[in-house]
C-alpha cells in the first residue's frame, strides 16, 4: 500500500513547475519570475543571473524574449550610465499577478492531493537567501 511505503517521517511536498509558452517556446515561467524578483529586490541584472547560478547573457535573453512576447519592457536603464536596471511598471505587475496565480494553483492542487491522495503532503517552502545552506 502507498501509505505504507512512505516514510513516517516525512510528508510528501507538492511542487509544481508552471510556465507560460507560445510556439516559440517559453516566455515566462519561476525562473523568470525569480529574475524580476532579485531585480525588484535591488540587485542588477547581472547580481540577479549570479544569485540564480545563470550567466548575463542567458538571463538577459530571458528577460528580452519575455518583453518581445507581450510587447512591453520589464526592466529599463537606471539614470547614469552604468547604473544598471530597474523594474518597470509593467515588470511588477507581472510578478504581482504570476506569483498570485501560482500560488492560488498551489493551494488548489494542494488542497487536492490531501483530499484524493492517501498521504498528507504539504507545501514547497523555497528556502530564503538569508538561509546560508542556500546555495
Amino acid at each position: 500500500m502507498i501509505i505504507d511505503a512512505l516514510d513516517g517521517n516525512r510528508q510528501p511536498v507538492v511542487r509544481l513547475h508552471l510556465w507560460l509558452e507560445t510556439e516559440n517556446g517559453i516566455f515566462f515561467g519561476l525562473g523568470r519570475l525569480k529574475l524580476l524578483e532579485q531585480i525588484q529586490a535591488g540587485k542588477s541584472l547581472s547580481g540577479a543571473a549570479k544569485a540564480m547560478g545563470m550567466s548575463y547573457r542567458a538571463a538577459w535573453g530571458k528577460v528580452r524574449k519575455t518583453e518581445q512576447v507581450l510587447g512591453v519592457a520589464l526592466i529599463e536603464k537606471k539614470a547614469g550610465n552604468k547604473a544598471g536596471y530597474q523594474i518597470t511598471e509593467a515588470g511588477s505587475q507581472l510578478v504581482v499577478c504570476f506569483r498570485r496565480w501560482f500560488r492560488e494553483v498551489e493551494a488548489y492542487a494542494l488542497s487536492r492531493a490531501k483530499e484524493l491522495l492517501p498521504c498528507d503532503p504539504i507545501a514547497f517552502e523555497e528556502p530564503s537567501d538569508a538561509d546560508p545552506s542556500h546555495v
